[in-house]
């Protein structure tokens, strides 16, 4: 039997802190601050490679609700397809941030507990298709000034998940274990401890993102746009993150009953698409021009 005091006894509050009924969760802060870094870094990217800042303002909300609202139905519709398509309680759900009590119309105001990267890189990829439709700016510019950001906000997304105990890894006995204090957490009834999945998904995607900040600033050494516009860090964005995802599920606890069995887990299938693009995105060799955007 494990010794449970040896492991990362891990049960924060679920708030930053709250006034009367008002109360900021430490996930929604995280959104938020990955979302805000995002913002300054591309702002900054933009600026360098001068791009006009008329056509950066827009930007902003494309991505925020191309990230949130393709997260939200990615969720809905790849991890339980049947409670939000079976019910109009459920398919209400999936669109406002409450759940309806079970047995009347009775609600509570939950936020979208539940939203999926992949789905959220899909939303990102329409919103980013609208807004260069809008302002004129070359798809490819924009996709790769974003991809040099997302991962800073991958990070921060994930750390808000740590702070809610959620998307928790396997059981283990590895001396850095946490005891996530969830039911999804126990074994038998009782808490075991398990592997921090989400920070190592956090680390990885920090690092990711100074990598990707350094190949940056080393290619502008040699063209003043660091070779933005080409499709190579959209390539590198994707390739890596989805990479490090593929291979961090299989010390993942399953998040929904039908992956129990499955060789690969639904997150691992639908990370292989964007492994794929990410690679080739990152060998093809377009024609780099310093004029890559309209500005």
């Amino acid at each position: 039997m494990m010794n449970n005091f040896l492991f990362i006894d891990w049960q924060p509050s679920l708030e930053v802190f709250s006034i009367g009924n008002f109360s900021v969760r430490w996930y929604s802060l995280m959104w938020v601050l990955g979302l805000a870094a995002a913002y300054f870094i591309v702002k900054k990217l933009y600026k360098q490679q001068g791009i006009s800042e008329e056509k950066f303002d827009p930007l902003f909300i494309y991505c925020f609700l191309g990230v949130i609202i393709g997260a939200r139905l990615g969720h809905c519709l790849f991890y339980e397809p049947t409670y939000y398509l079976g019910s109009l309680k459920g398919f209400v759900e999936m669109f406002l941030p409450v759940h309806f009590a079970p047995d009347s119309w009775d609600w509570r105001f939950t936020g979208y507990a539940g939203l999926a990267s992949h789905g959220g890189a899909l939303g990102l990829f329409i919103a980013m298709v609208l807004y260069t439709k809008k302002t004129g700016v070359k798809f490819f510019t924009v996709w790769d000034n974003v991809a040099i950001a997302t991962p800073m906000t991958a990070c921060c997304i994930r750390l808000g998940n740590l702070m809610n105990s959620e998307i928790i890894g396997s059981q283990t006995d590895v001396p850095w274990a946490f005891i996530f204090h969830s039911n999804e957490a126990m074994v038998d009834g009782m808490l075991v401890p398990r592997h921090p999945a989400q920070l190592y998904e956090a680390i990885a995607y920090l690092i990711i993102f100074v990598i990707g900040i350094l190949i940056y600033r080393m290619r502008r050494r040699k063209t003043e746009n660091g070779g933005v516009g080409t499709g190579f860090y959209f390539g590198f964005c994707m390739l890596t993150i989805f990479l490090f995802r593929f291979f961090v599920e299989f010390i993942k606890k399953e998040q929904v009953d039908f992956e129990k069995g499955m060789t690969l887990d639904m997150g691992q299938l639908l990370s292989i698409p964007f492994i794929i693009a990410g690679i080739y995105f990152m060998l093809r060799k377009p024609h780099e021009t310093n004029n890559n955007h309209n500005s």
